[in-house]
């Protein structure tokens, strides 16, 4: 079973997203970089930001998560970088590297496909 993780913007998760409902929805629906799930068993594991530019936490937040799911034999197999971090991050080369560095799995680069052309129309 993959155990997803997906990391995204403090500061989008914090101000802009609303609870991050798009990445959710991509992943209930197995959409846009979940597709690569579809017809396996699958569950998210975690929703976590990045600790604030540029990326300043993100390691010391992956050993936590690791930590505190280690008592219930919870581990992750998978990260996705939300679209927020992808997107619009001046920092993703630095977040992509640590997260690889310290995830010890497969890290990819993106979530859900709504972007929306016109957001305020």
């Amino acid at each position: 079973m993959e155990k997803i993780l997906i990391v995204g913007c403090k500061k989008a998760m914090d101000d802009v997203c609303i609870g991050c409902s798009r990445c959710l929805v991509g992943f209930n629906r197995l959409d846009g970089e979940f597709k690569r799930y579809k017809g396996r068993d699958v569950q998210l594991l975690g929703l976590l930001n990045c600790g604030d530019c540029p990326g300043a936490t993100i390691v010391t937040r992956l050993a936590q998560i690791s930590l505190w799911n280690k008592p219930m034999q919870e581990k992750i197999t998978k990260v996705h970088v939300a679209a927020c971090n992808m997107d619009h991050c001046p920092h993703k080369e630095t977040l992509l590297n640590k997260i690889r560095v310290k995830a010890g799995v497969e890290v990819i680069e993106g979530t859900h496909p709504y972007k929306p052309e016109e957001i305020f129309t």
